[in-house]
């Protein structure tokens, strides 16, 4: 978040001087992400956490921190004045840091996060390079056979094709799961994480067949199964790809990078239209308050100002990113707005009631890293992860 450190003092400030507040607030930002999961994570050993702070990871990681008791419970802060809080936000954004009852993780139920943007991954396509190629860069593919028959023309006009950081296999198995709720519905896919659908099942196959199919009608930038998500930022900042994977966080990171790339934004081609197409989505970033400090109500103030829809307004307007709070999603730039249409189409890991056995998970998109480089195929991968599957589950 190091790049709205500006626009965070510069509020955060206002509201010492609104507030007239005898509490000082001090704000920090570290970058990169791993240097402040170090350091949030070594001042959980030391218990020298700050009054509010972030935990990035996965849901596993938020619900350690929980049950180690660094995190508070704010249900009763967002519930209080028949839900006024809770209302404003989006809740897909608040289901990211939600812990229902019974849960795998253990977690007592409650929410335990504040949201202060939202997000969702969805694809992006280079408008200069369309018009290039012939094709009308205001009327992106809807479907795969539209996809494919786009890139062909792409690149009998020599024009690159599709980048995204699939060197960080989150990003992977992003795509997968974005095309497995859409070929075999929620239903066939969670039923395969709690062990009564094997990855050998055809609908699993087609969705591994995905990558097979792109790496072989050589739809893929050089370097993808390799490369870390800033790179492939880059890349298609700099006009090198037609197509790119990648959140909506991406909006502010292309501005930085070429503010004059022309580009929009479109949900992933369809493959089947029996099941909607499902994006990851949720809170972007959220903050989380210390269970042992001695300024929960404050920390609660702070949160209920930042999240209210004038400070989300000016959040939205100087870092181009989504807001939390859906009374601020009214004159949205153009391409913040088609991300924000994309909202009722997410789900998240953190809000389906099973999830996979992360080795399964690695195993998977390392997987699919092998179909993309033409080592493996998709029938060989499907069965190594369900002989995984079965020797993890005996």
């Amino acid at each position: 978040m190091t790049d709205r450190e500006e626009t965070l003092q510069n509020l955060t400030e206002q509201y010492e001087r609104e507030k007239h507040s005898r509490v000082k607030i001090h704000l920090e930002l570290y970058a990169p992400s791993k240097a402040y999961q170090y350091k949030v994570r070594a001042a959980a050993q030391t218990n020298t956490l700050p009054d509010i702070f972030g935990v990035l990871g996965e849901t596993r990681d938020l619900a350690s921190f929980i049950v180690s008791g660094h995190v508070s419970d704010i249900s009763a802060a967002l519930d209080a004045d028949d839900g006024h809080w809770r209302k404003q936000f989006f809740p897909k954004a608040l289901a990211t840091t939600t812990f229902n009852e019974g849960n795998q993780y253990k977690v007592s139920p409650g929410t335990y996060g504040i949201p202060i943007d939202v997000t969702n991954i969805q694809m992006l396509y280079n408008k200069e390079i369309f018009k290039q190629a012939g094709l009308n860069p205001e009327e992106p593919p809807k479907t795969w056979e539209e996809f494919i028959d786009a890139w062909h023309k792409l690149a009998a006009a020599g024009k690159p094709g599709f980048v995204s950081g699939w060197g960080e296999t989150w990003m992977i198995d992003c795509f997968a799961s974005n095309y497995a709720f859409n070929i075999m519905g929620e239903q066939k896919v969670l039923d395969t994480f709690r062990g009564k659908v094997p990855y050998t099942d055809p609908g699993w196959i087609k969705v591994l067949e995905i990558f097979d199919a792109m790496r072989r009608e050589g739809l893929l930038v050089p370097g993808v199964v390799t490369m870390v998500n800033k790179t492939a930022e880059q890349t298609f900042a700099n006009n090198n790809a037609a197509f790119a994977f990648n959140g909506s966080w991406c909006v502010n990171v292309y501005k930085g990078m070429n503010p004059d790339l022309s580009y929009g934004v479109m949900l992933p081609p369809s493959i089947s239209s029996r099941y909607p197409m499902k994006i990851w989505g949720g809170a972007g970033s959220s903050f989380v308050i210390n269970a042992a400090s001695p300024y929960k109500k404050e920390a609660l103030d702070y949160l209920k100002w930042l999240t209210s829809p004038a400070q989300q307004a000016v959040l939205s307007r100087e870092t181009m990113n989504l807001p939390s709070n859906r009374n601020s999603m009214n004159d949205l730039p153009p391409l913040l707005a088609g991300f924000a249409a994309g909202m009722d189409s997410t789900t998240h890991p953190s809000e389906w009631p099973v999830v996979e056995d992360p080795i399964v998970v690695e195993r998977f998109d390392r997987g699919i890293q092998s179909i993309l480089t033409g080592e493996k195929t998709p029938a060989e991968i499907a069965q190594e992860v369900q002989a995984l599957k079965e020797q993890l589950t005996k």
